[in-house]
């Protein structure tokens, strides 16, 4: 396929989804606006964002909103961030405990001008949970820290239930998929997490234009290091500047992902074209 003139995919009906509306849509927009705090289901295109701020759960987005990084499938605004806000921490507990969330995900932008890479503020948000809703579970979603083992271990010290970095495509397309990343990097953080005694989880989007082999070859480094929890789900363009979907693939197929994932031994796996890595994220628990 010429990538200077990609063809333009219908998207098919499996992936329509419902406005959002209703009281509990309209509770969770209520309390992030007064604790003036971002979501990656806004700020990031989540195409299931009705049903998840219905059920008043939301994937707070800490560090602010402007990424240093500029990864061709991302919707999060791109730049130079503002200084840090170190009462986020605060506000977002008081959100998490205010909405009554029993598992929360906390996930933020890159932040690579920052020497720990906001690694400190995670710490401090997880801290902060626990003193405000100790029931809940805590999941958070990282970035690589550009792979810094000082700021890697100031996240796991800090005990979060799971411990989540995506590595979001097959080696081969990592370049063009995920700006300033590298999947072996990404693969050692998930490993150091395992060694540090947390719950790993990562996730991939399809549809970049990776082969069936690639994708296994992907699931068989993950059973290496032991992975706890993959989901798998369908890249969605947000935009027209944004990388093209290259393949919409079927549900029977994501069945078939899943099964993969699960015979080399990842014990949970969520596999869908909605799927996101923080969607019910609370499910393995529950199960």
């Amino acid at each position: 396929m010429d990538d200077s003139h990609p063809v333009v995919l219908r998207k098919p009906p499996w992936l329509k989804v419902k406005l959002p509306t209703g009281e509990g849509y309209a509770t969770t927009l209520r309390v992030a606006r007064e604790q003036r705090l971002h979501t990656v289901c806004e700020d990031a295109l989540c195409p299931n964002i009705a049903e998840c701020w219905g059920r008043k759960t939301a994937t707070f987005m800490i560090l602010g909103d402007i990424c240093t990084r500029s990864c061709g499938f991302c919707a999060v605004k791109t730049g130079r961030p503002t200084e840090l806000d170190l009462d986020e921490p605060r506000r977002t507990a008081e959100a998490v405990a205010t909405l009554g969330i029993k598992h929360a995900v906390i996930t933020s932008v890159n932040r690579d001008e920052l020497e720990d890479g906001g690694a400190a503020i995670f710490a401090e948000t997880i801290r902060r949970i626990r003193e405000a809703s100790p029931g809940t579970r805590v999941e958070v979603l990282t970035p690589d820290f550009l792979g810094k083992a000082e700021a890697l271990r100031t996240v796991w010290d800090a005990r979060p239930d799971v411990f989540a970095h995506n590595i979001e495509c097959v080696p081969r397309l990592q370049r063009k998929v995920r700006s300033a990343a590298h999947y072996e990097r990404s693969i050692a953080v998930l490993e150091g997490a395992k060694a540090a005694g947390l719950l790993s989880k990562t996730g991939i989007q399809v549809g970049h234009g990776e082969s069936w082999e690639e994708l296994l070859g992907v699931m068989d480094d993950l059973a290496r290091i032991r992975l706890d929890v993959f989901t798998i789900g369908q890249y969605l363009q947000p935009g027209r500047e944004y990388l093209p979907v290259r393949r919409y693939y079927t549900p029977e197929e994501f069945v078939r992902l899943r099964d993969e994932a699960r015979a080399r031994g990842i014990p949970y796996v969520m596999s869908g074209p909605l799927v996101r890595s923080s969607y019910r994220a609370e499910e393995p628990f529950e199960r």
